[in-house]
């Protein structure tokens, strides 16, 4: 048997909502660990003097890109059945540029608010208040930029699909291109701290 051996295709399935919840809290406890649930920490992201949400994030990233390729490729993964997310291009784009103005502003994102929430931080229970205000207002004007919001369809797209490359290809690339990434965080932490210009 291969896996998912869940069918998200089932809604409230109690297997599923019980791997989302532990899945959720070990999340949750790698950001606390990693001191993503400060927001001077994470502004430091913006200063350059901090990188620490870089390299968690493309860590993130490559560990579930590897995961996937290499367990599609011995077979203990169908990656069919792996659920792409649709792309909407204009509304992903403008949500994308909220989110990051929210996150300038708020010094938190969405998943570290929480995290500051749970830890009682005040600012973190603050932007977790925030967000939820905003879930609540966005549901009640879907109806007026429900237009926008179904704009520009394309489906899923996968980077393989969208740049006519083998998997493999393009899984060796983000792998180059995360260990460049991280090998220039270093410098300008460096370069940041020692009160030079990069």
């Amino acid at each position: 048997m291969s896996a998912p051996i869940l069918d998200r295709s089932l809604p409230g399935d109690p297997a599923g909502l019980a791997v989302a919840l532990v899945l959720g809290i070990a999340f949750g406890w790698f950001l606390e660990r990693a001191g993503l649930g400060s927001a001077r920490k994470l502004a430091g992201q913006f200063y350059g003097t901090d990188l620490t949400v870089l390299r968690v994030m493309f860590s993130a990233i490559l560990t579930a890109m590897l995961g996937v390729f290499w367990l599609g490729r011995l077979g203990w993964l169908d990656v069919a059945r792996v659920h792409v997310p649709p792309t909407w291009l204009a509304p992903q784009a403008a949500g994308g540029g909220l989110f990051g103005l929210g996150f300038l502003v708020a010094g938190l994102c969405p998943g570290t608010s929480c995290v500051a929430a749970a830890t009682l931080r005040l600012d973190g229970l603050a932007v977790a208040a925030g967000m939820l205000c905003g879930i609540f207002a966005f549901d009640e004007a879907f109806p007026f930029v429900r237009p926008f919001y179904e704009s520009t369809p394309r489906g899923a797209l996968t980077l393989p699909a969208v740049l006519g490359l083998p998997q493999g290809v393009v899984v060796a690339v983000v792998v180059a291109a995360a260990l460049l990434a991280f090998a220039a965080a270093a410098r300008l932490e460096g370069w940041v701290r020692r009160g030079a210009t990069p």
